[in-house]
């Protein structure tokens, strides 16, 4: 109804408009119009003012639907208590809220902050299980339902008795004995067959009168009896592939986190110990060619080596004497690797001459080499006294971070002790297990797909890196770099190039706890359960996703 009079509305004020500027100076037409108008409408509307659309909210609410009652009206009203909305307060997962004061705020600030403090607002739908979107036909509630309902057997379904029908083709030999001069198929053999069947069951009543309403009511009856309360649920669900729309209630937003991953630095040493050597970690997808975290930087000099630095260094932050960090990885794949890079105090000369003295002296050699070590000692002091405040590369290696992860989770013991070395084996590095029982032998390395690639259940891991890798040049470019992690997956003459220097590194590697104690966020927020703030802390380092993650921005950083 509403359609066609907005429709018979606008093409008479079209109508109108369009006559009146043909013939806006006669003013009987304009008479004789506004008397057609009056007939139809029973209305005058001036042909130079545009009529007011109908508000089809105050009309709907002014002229109800009129529903009669009957069974099916609550399927025409919408039900007044289907939607519920319950307020539920937003967790907080560390100490001190990382969202700033609104003092001093500019009001439209002010607003988008609060938009990562205030409560979720949960909406509730009462009958949301009875719409076409949700569908609780497990496979469970199948069977549940099927319990008790009789088994169907159709002839084409039973499988033929070998008794009956042995009795059946007896019977059939006897019929044909009486009739061998007439041939199977033609009229004779027919109307000889039809003489010999057993008559069918009478149908009773059924040429009396009866009424249709007795009749409509004697099958609504049978209908009822023995039906199942749920018969249409009964039918398979429908196959996913299908076009259909499922409304799934979504869960409650909280802040995305991947496979976590706890490393844990014990200790870096050289075979000359000259000077302060500063490490840092980062996580590099080689396949996306990304740095997929940012970087953990950790110290492991000796209370003599940090004195050098005294001038130069204020007193250390409980936050930056972190020796754990705490790796997230949302896409674990067999081309993660864990690159190590150790930098070094600024000092003159190519980085060639300052990495010399750790290639060709040894530490059984000390004795021997005392007065050259007591001259890199005071040149190393000199320079740390001038240039303490900068850093320079001085070397680097990796770990490929699957093939531990397989190893340690193949072994029967609780931990795993991995040596990696970057020169011995053919190709590019070698990865070495320890064991009492077993000795050395080589890890095999892992082919299988992302699914094999799990940081959840695999045993800790304690390992060694034994060498590292020269710098070459001021700087290791990330396309140099993906190119050498690339190499190292496969024999290749490009990083037999690059000279080894001999040190020492231990760390360990296991799944993240779920909750753990003194642990900061990548905003160095303290994170619940941090009983003693005089504890060395454990960082969580941000990542940065291979690919894109769909999860809502629901937390302030």
């Amino acid at each position: 109804f509403l359609k066609n009079f907005f429709a018979m509305e606008t093409v008479a004020a079209e109508v109108r408009k369009q006559i009146s500027g043909q013939y806006s100076g006669s003013p009987q037409l304009l008479k004789n119009l506004n008397i057609v108008g009056n007939i139809s409408h029973h209305t005058t509307v001036p042909l130079t003012e545009a009529v007011d659309p109908v508000d089809l909210e105050d009309y709907l609410i002014t002229h109800p639907l009129a529903v009669d009652s009957g069974p099916l009206r609550d399927l025409i009203e919408f039900p007044p208590d289907d939607i519920e909305v319950v307020y539920s307060p937003r967790d907080c997962r560390t100490l001190v809220s990382a969202v700033p004061e609104e003092s001093e705020m500019d009001p439209h600030v002010r607003d988008c902050i609060r938009s990562y403090t205030e409560d979720w607002a949960i909406v509730i739908r009462k009958y949301h299980k009875l719409g076409t979107g949700f569908n609780p036909n497990t496979l469970d509630k199948q069977k549940e339902r099927q319990k008790g309902l009789p088994k169907q057997v159709f002839e084409s379904d039973e499988a033929p008795d070998g008794n009956n029908y042995q009795d059946d083709q007896d019977d059939l030999k006897r019929r044909s004995m009486s009739i061998d001069d007439t041939p199977r198929g033609s009229w004779a053999c027919s109307i000889f067959d039809l003489k010999n069947s057993l008559p069918d069951a009478l149908l009773p009543n059924l040429l009396d009168r009866t009424p249709n309403e007795e009749i409509d009511h004697q099958n609504d009856d049978q209908r009822k009896s023995n039906r199942h309360k749920e018969l249409f649920a009964l039918h398979p669900s429908p196959d996913e592939e299908e076009p259909i729309e499922r409304l799934s209630v979504p869960d409650v937003p909280k802040e995305h986190f991947g496979q976590r991953l706890l490393v844990k630095c014990l200790s870096l040493k050289f075979e000359i110990e000259i000077e302060p050597i500063f490490a840092s970690l980062a996580l590099y997808d080689v396949k996306e060619k990304k740095k997929i975290s940012e970087n953990f930087y950790f110290d492991l000099n000796s209370e003599q080596m940090k004195g050098l630095l005294r001038p130069h260094v204020p007193p250390a932050a409980i936050t930056t004497l972190a020796r754990s960090a705490i790796f997230s990885i949302t896409y674990p794949s067999q081309d993660v690797f864990l690159v190590i890079k150790l930098e070094k105090v600024l000092q003159q000369g190519d980085i060639g001459e300052c990495a010399e003295p750790y290639m060709i002296f040894k530490e059984a050699d000390a004795t021997k080499n005392k007065e050259k070590l007591e001259k890199l000692k005071s040149q190393a002091d000199q320079f740390c006294q001038r240039l303490g405040k900068y850093r320079m590369p001085f070397a680097w290696t990796a770990i490929h971070l699957m093939n531990i992860v397989s190893s340690a989770g193949s072994l029967e013991r609780d931990s795993t002790e991995v040596e990696i070395s970057t020169g011995e084996r053919k190709g590019s590095w070698s990865e070495r297990r320890n064991s009492s029982i077993v000795g050395r032998r080589s890890l095999e390395r892992t082919t299988s797909g992302d699914d094999a690639c799990n940081l959840t259940s695999f045993r800790p891991a304690t390992l060694t890196v034994t060498n590292f890798f020269k710098q070459e040049g001021d700087r290791l470019s990330d396309e140099d770099l993906y190119k050498f992690l690339a190499d190292m997956r496969r024999p290749s003459s490009v990083l037999r190039r690059l000279r080894p220097i001999t040190a020492q590194l231990k760390i360990d590697i296991s799944p993240a706890p779920e909750n753990p104690h003194y642990c900061l966020t990548p905003e160095l927020l303290q994170v619940k359960l941090y009983p003693d703030s005089r504890v060395r802390p454990t960082r969580e380092i941000l990542e940065f996703p291979a690919r894109d993650v769909y999860v809502p921005n629901t937390t302030y950083r």
